[in-house]
């Protein structure tokens, strides 16, 4: 099975249709697929979900698709630091489902793993409760969160093989190992893609099976915020 394709164009034909619900790996700025993003605007999909931690920055990440009004609704831990997320939301142009950070992971693991719900104490007594079947466990109360089964995946790594096993570098790890467990076609964008066999298999940190669609591209490296000291200050 091919899974090594030549543009982010290429690896989305055929996967995208109006409505449908995306879950995106990132956080904040560290390991978003931008390649993937900005072909999913080019190719003008509407009224979008995303589960994702954020939402990127007003020009980069899911941000480039909240300014094309392309994303319907959000499912997101973080949603600071993007003014045209702020904007929409409070004008009731952009739904939010606010989920902790954990719960998000949460949601999107157990989907991959083919489990529907599972009960967790975080968010009792909250906001996020409201709606939920609670359930008592030893004297101790939960609630029920369902898993997260996205139509498609599209996710960041640092490498490659051509059969799917992806690193990732460091913190952009993050989300990206539940986003891409989730979905039912699952794309990813890599900075290199090495032959199959040459991955130290104790050093894959998600295995192939999940993996159904390969690019290779130039990544921009961005600093979310840069915050440096006066030349000479202790």
């Amino acid at each position: 099975m091919k899974k090594v394709y030549g543009s982010a164009a290429e690896a989305l034909d055929g996967l995208l249709f109006d409505g449908m619900m995306i879950a995106a790996g990132g956080f904040g700025l560290c390991g978003i697929p931008e390649l993937l993003l900005q072909a999913i605007k080019e190719a003008g999909t509407k009224d979008l979900t995303f589960a994702s931690n954020n939402a990127g920055v007003d020009d980069f990440g899911i941000g480039i698709l909240l300014q094309t009004k392309q994303v319907k609704k959000m499912l997101s831990s973080y949603v600071g630091e993007n003014a045209e997320f702020m904007r929409q939301y409070l004008s009731g142009e952009l739904e939010l489902e606010f989920n902790p950070q954990g719960t998000l992971a949460e949601r999107m693991r157990a989907a991959g793993c083919g489990i529907p719900g599972f009960y967790t104490k975080t968010g009792v007594g909250t906001v996020i409760a409201e709606g939920k079947e609670h359930k008592d466990f030893n004297g101790e109360t939960y609630i029920l969160e369902e898993g997260i089964f996205a139509d498609l995946s599209i996710v960041k790594a640092w490498k490659a093989d051509e059969t799917g096993n992806l690193v990732f570098r460091k913190t952009a790890r993050n989300f990206n190992p539940p986003a891409a467990m989730c979905g039912k076609v699952c794309v990813v964008e890599v900075e290199e893609i090495v032959p199959t066999g040459s991955l130290d298999p104790d050093h894959i940190h998600l295995p192939g099976i999940y993996v159904h669609r390969i690019i290779q591209g130039e990544h921009e490296k961005r600093i979310e915020k840069v915050t440096t000291r006066q030349k000479g200050a202790a």
